[in-house]
C-alpha cells in the first residue's frame, strides 16, 4: 500500500511497516498504516493489484491482521469480523489472511432535498440518511453513517411535523394513480409466465460489477447503458409464482424496477462526469478538475418516462460550510 499513498495523506501516513506497527501498538507518535486512508484509495489499490495480476484467488488481494496483533487483542476490537469470517468462510482470522475486495458499500448521491426540512422535489416526501443526497460530497468518512441519520432524521421528522401542520385540508389522492400502481404489482403475480426475477437481478449485478465499477471508463460505461436497456425489456415481464403473502419472489420482482432506476442514474451520471473524484474514478479523466467542483448531476424524469440528467450548477455555500470544507487537516486539528 505504501507506493498507493497520495501526497494529500502522506503527511499523516507511516513510511514503514515498522511505524505502522508502533501506531497500531497505541504509540501516539507514530502515523497509522497507509491501509487505513480513505477508502476509495484503498478500493483503488486493490483494484489495480488485481488487475495488473497481483491478485487473490477470489479476485481480491489478502488482508493480514494474523501476523500484526495478538489473536485476543483481534477477538476484542474485532468481534463481528472474527464471528463472520469463522462461520461464513470457515477461517479463523487470528491465524490466517482473509481475503477482501472493494465493493459497493454507500450511496454518496441521493434524492435532492431541501437542506433544513428534508423535503423533496415531490410535496409531503421526505428523505433523509443515505437515501438522501446528504452531506457526503464523493466520499463518505467512515463511522458518520449514523450521526448523518440521526442529524437530518430530526430535521425530516421536524419538516414533515412543520408539513401537516401547515396544511388547510386534507390533500386528495388520485384514485386512478393507486388502481395503476396496485395493477402493476399484482400483474406480477398473474401473469401466465415471464422471466425470472432473480435471473435478472443476478443479470443486473453482473453488468454494473463489470462495467460500472470502482475504476471506469467511457466505452464501459457505454456499454452498461446499452445493456441497462436490454434488462429492462427483461424486468418488465417478470414473473412470480404463488400469492402475495410472504411471497419473497414477488418482493424480488418489485424490487428490480428500483434497483433498475438507481443503476441507471448511477451510469449515467458517471458517464457525465469528466472527473476522478472520491469514490468516482474515470481512467480516461484521472485526477480531480476545479471545473467539475462547481457541479452535481440532477437525475429526473422526462414527460415519456425516461431519465434525464443534467450538469447543475451548485450554489455557493455558507462561509462557515466552505471555511470547513476547504481546510487543511492541521488547520481542523488545530482550532
Amino acid at each position: 500500500m505504501f507506493k498507493y499513498v497520495p501526497q494529500k495523506f502522506a503527511p499523516e501516513t507511516a513510511d514503514t511497516e515498522e511505524e505502522g506497527d508502533r501506531w497500531l501498538a497505541g504509540d501516539k507518535t507514530a502515523r497509522r498504516p497507509p491501509e487505513l486512508i480513505t477508502r476509495d484509495e484503498v478500493a483503488r489499490a486493490i483494484t489495480r493489484e488485481v488487475n495488473e495480476g497481483r491478485g487473490s484467488p477470489h479476485g481480491g488481494v489478502f488482508l493480514d491482521i494474523a501476523s500484526r496483533l495478538p489473536a485476543e487483542k483481534i477477538k476484542k476490537k474485532l468481534p463481528t469480523m472474527y464471528h463472520q469470517f469463522k462461520v461464513l468462510a470457515n477461517l479463523d482470522i487470528t491465524k490466517e489472511p482473509m481475503e477482501v475486495g472493494p465493493t459497493l458499500h454507500y450511496f454518496m448521491g441521493g434524492v435532492r432535498v431541501n437542506a433544513h426540512t428534508q423535503q423533496s422535489q415531490v410535496p409531503g416526501l421526505f428523505a433523509c440518511g443515505e437515501c438522501s443526497g446528504g452531506m457526503h460530497g464523493s466520499n463518505r468518512l467512515g463511522g458518520n453513517s449514523l450521526s448523518d441519520l440521526l442529524v437530518f432524521g430530526r430535521l425530516a421528522g421536524i419538516g414533515a411535523g412543520n408539513y401537516v401542520n401547515g396544511l388547510s385540508n386534507q390533500p386528495n389522492i388520485d384514485e386512478s394513480q393507486v388502481k395503476s400502481i396496485i395493477s402493476s404489482a399484482t400483474n406480477i403475480l398473474n401473469r401466465e409466465s415471464g422471466t425470472n426475477p432473480y435471473l435478472v437481478h443476478e443479470d443486473l449485478q453482473d453488468v454494473m460489477n463489470s462495467y460500472v465499477n470502482i475504476v471506469r471508463t467511457e466505452e464501459e460505461l457505454k456499454t452498461a447503458v446499452e445493456q441497462l436497456q436490454r434488462i429492462k425489456q427483461d424486468a418488465a415481464k417478470v414473473k412470480a409464482k404463488g400469492t402475495s403473502q410472504y411471497n419473497p419472489g414477488w418482493h424480488e420482482a418489485l424490487s428490480v424496477g428500483n434497483l433498475l432506476i438507481a443503476a441507471e442514474a448511477v451510469t449515467i451520471a458517471a458517464l457525465i462526469r469528466q472527473e476522478s473524484r472520491g469514490a468516482h474514478t474515470r481512467v480516461d479523466f484521472p485526477g480531480e478538475r476545479d471545473e467539475w467542483l462547481k457541479y452535481i448531476i440532477v437525475i429526473s424524469k422526462n414527460s415519456d418516462g425516461s431519465m434525464k440528467a443534467e450538469k447543475v450548477e451548485r450554489p455557493e455555500p455558507p462561509k462557515e460550510l466552505a471555511d470547513i470544507a476547504y481546510a487543511k487537516i492541521e488547520e481542523l486539528e488545530s482550532s
